[in-house]
């Protein structure tokens, strides 16, 4: 079978990271109708909970609620992923045979977690030029080169640096905050019952604060590395959800 063209990739290093970082926006591309690829760079294994063939099952299971077209899961090694020739080279190959034109990865150095999770961002970043390039089909097993129009960024919430962005926007996921929890309550070896409430306590409240920036009662942030066009400014800025108490119409708060 042909390799499914996709409108959007979004990359992370392990089973999970999308899911909790960027699962709302996922959803909600897919109820859009945009094709919707997921790509894990590694297995996530070893690690203290779990097995691989766990880890498969748990991560098919969370696409599945998601709705995505792709998931795939690459073999790039976990606790040990590294920017360098043959990762850029694997996760461009990802993106010459599915041909999205949008590539989304979460940003940030996280020093209290992973350090595979900047290193994915750097990939990513390499990943998206070397796809376009000519003259080096045999480092992409034989694809063709296809150029990414857009390279976006999911910043991570407690990130080391305070980064400054050309462009940010807030994704409203009202309608897909729930969607995403039970897509993480799917990691069920790496979640028992009482760490997993910490970590849908974690979504909800990053959520809620991403959300109330632009109105919305749950959002996720994302950013660009450059300025975003804009053709019609009435379209794009749209009706400004103010939340109550601020809302003019709405009645004022019990004293």
């Amino acid at each position: 079978m042909a390799d499914k063209e996709l409108d959007i990739i979004f990359t992370a290093p392990h089973p999970d990271d999308l899911e909790i970082g960027m699962g709302g926006a996922i959803a909600k591309l897919v109820d859009q109708g945009y094709r919707v690829g997921m790509v894990h760079m590694t297995t996530g294994e070893p690690t203290p909970r779990g097995t691989f063939e766990t880890r498969t099952k748990e991560s098919a299971a969370a696409a599945e609620i998601l709705g995505v077209a792709h998931c795939e899961t690459l073999d790039l090694p976990n606790r040990e992923l590294m920017d360098g020739p043959v990762a850029r080279y694997r996760v461009a190959t990802v993106f010459r045979r599915h041909r999205p034109g949008i590539v989304v990865t979460m940003a940030g150095r996280t020093p209290s977690a992973s350090p595979d999770h900047y290193q994915a961002q750097l990939i990513t970043e390499a990943a998206r030029f070397y796809s376009q390039l000519t003259k080096w089909d045999d480092r992409f097993d034989g694809t063709k080169p296809h150029r990414i129009d857009h390279l976006v960024y999911r910043p991570v919430p407690m990130a080391a640096d305070v980064t400054h962005y050309h462009c940010r926007f807030v994704v409203d996921i009202a309608d897909t905050i729930d969607r995403k929890i039970e897509a993480v309550r799917c990691y069920k070896s790496q979640f028992d019952e009482e760490r997993v409430e910490r970590v849908v306590q974690y979504i909800r409240g990053n959520a809620s604060a991403d959300g109330a920036a632009a109105g919305y009662a749950f959002g996720e942030s994302y950013a660009l590395p450059r300025a975003i066009g804009v053709s019609d400014m009435v379209a794009a800025l749209g009706d400004w959800k103010i939340p109550p108490p601020f809302d003019p119409n709405s009645p004022p708060p019990s004293p």
